[in-house]
């Protein structure tokens, strides 16, 4: 146990592999703090993301609920009073029906054996 004392106390390996184990712990808690922010940031984009999309979503149903205002057959017919435009309504006997339905085709193939 009791030691000369011109040995060395502890070799140069045993400060080298010191040195690089703290150096590998404080690179893996560094890399865990990157890695923990980039997390934080990739929630906090999704989540203003999520309420964005809602936004949207509200804008949608408001334009919607103006479009069917504005497109209002008794609604229109009012301005175009109050604007005195020369517009009149017309009969239903005027109206004329156009069938939408695409016609039947007939193809003609010629077959010589």
């Amino acid at each position: 146990m009791n030691r000369r004392r011109d040995q060395p106390k502890t070799s140069a390996s045993v400060f080298v592999a010191v040195i690089l184990a703290a150096t590998i712990a404080a690179g893996g808690g560094v890399l865990h703090v990157l890695c923990k922010n980039r997390q934080i940031q990739i929630t906090r984009e999704v989540d203003q993301i999520e309420r964005d999309a809602e936004h949207y979503r509200l804008e949608i149903r408001t334009t919607e609920m103006r479009m069917d205002q504005l497109l209002n057959r008794f609604v229109i017919k009012k301005q175009l009073e109050e604007n005195n435009s020369t517009l009149r309504p017309i009969s239903v006997a005027v109206v004329d029906e156009i069938n939408l339905d695409p016609p039947e085709r007939r193809n003609v193939v010629a077959a010589t054996p």
